[in-house]
């Protein structure tokens, strides 16, 4: 009676188990809390099935019997770990999903779900089967020592993409500036690569070994308004705060900047000829740098032309002219050569 009790159990857990997988593919990715809501009903009944027949769910005892009944035993066990390596798999993504992160920690998800199923799979070999876990684990660092050595590139591309996963100098969707001169906003992050679309619309793959050994800006945090620097030269005609107040009018007719904080109008030098000017301006994104340098451009043209103010050449563009005085030495000196000769 107690063996037929028992193989009854078993093929209900056995059936609980196989409709709870069809279930399960049923919610689809897209209903995470649906889909972990019915996959701990399922966990919980077989459970409770296990429980209610005094057997352990974890693990095959030795005095179970053989036959038909052991067979569906370990079958009930293996669905059993099944179930629950995807019920702890439902939490971690649930928890990534109401984190507001799915894209940012999908290389932690990933490394969490593959050592679930490890640990599974090894609980399942050594816990149900019997199997030696202790030469299987001996066997296994062998061929992991070989396996790391012929992937040391890719190991170092996975551990690089773990160390900024975990320090999260960047997200996606952030405006990033790297020590090569790479720019552009992060589209994708994964455990070998990371991709950045670039203002000339190209997708640049950096793999993260490469992407952890160079210097990186953030040009999205604090907030993604850049500073952008604009520098001209105006001619030392006029007195300098007359040529600033006519440039801060200027900056304050540009649509494409943003006027919080003010633009600023910054003298850097003064000559005989030229006064140094820098303009300084936040965008409110770096993509619209080109839009904003452009309008001001046209704007300043615009505004000196009506003010009368003018625009002075490059201080390199300037070579010294000779002064008469050393053009009639010069004159001399080449007529009195024959002389001398």
């Amino acid at each position: 009676m107690a063996v037929e009790l028992s193989a009854l159990a078993f093929a209900i857990i056995d059936i609980v188990g196989v409709i709870g997988i069809l279930v399960w593919h049923v919610q689809g990715k897209d209903r995470p809390t649906a889909r972990l809501v019915v996959q701990i009903l399922f966990f919980a009944a077989m459970t409770a099935t296990f429980l209610s027949q005094s057997i352990l769910p974890f693990r095959v005892t030795t005095g179970e019997l053989e036959g038909l009944t052991a067979y569906l035993g370990k079958c009930a066990r293996v669905l059993w770990w099944i179930h629950l390596a995807w019920a702890t798999i439902g939490f971690v993504r649930l928890y990534i999903a109401l984190d507001r992160r799915p894209q940012e920690a999908r290389l932690i998800q990933d490394l969490i779900v593959a050592g679930v199923y490890l640990g599974v799979a090894l609980s399942i070999i050594g816990l149900v089967f019997g199997a030696p876990i202790g030469t299987l684990v001996a066997t296994s660092g062998v061929v992991a020592i070989i396996l790391g050595l012929a992937l040391q590139n890719t190991l170092g591309d996975l551990f690089s993409g773990i160390a900024l996963t975990l320090g999260r100098p960047f997200m996606i969707g952030d405006w990033i500036q790297l020590g090569d001169g790479t720019e552009g906003r992060v589209i994708q992050n994964n455990w070998r690569s990371t991709q950045i679309l670039t203002p000339a619309h190209n997708v640049v793959v950096l793999p993260n070994s490469a992407l952890a050994k160079l210097s990186l800006t953030n040009l999205t945090r604090p907030d993604e308004s850049h500073l952008v620097e604009l520098a001209i030269r105006i001619a030392a005609d006029r007195q300098p705060s007359a040529i600033e107040a006519i440039l801060v009018s200027a900056l304050e007719d540009c649509r494409f900047i943003v006027q919080e904080p003010k633009p600023v109008v910054a003298f850097k030098g003064i000559d005989a000829i030229a006064i140094d000017v820098e303009l300084l301006f936040r965008v409110t994104s770096p993509a619209n740098r080109v839009q904003a340098r452009n309008e001001i451009i046209n704007v300043v043209s615009q505004q000196c032309a009506t003010h009368g103010l003018g625009f002075a050449m490059p201080a390199q563009a300037y070579h010294v002219v000779p002064s008469l005085g050393d053009k009639m030495e010069k004159s001399e000196s080449v007529r009195a050569l024959p002389r001398a000769l």
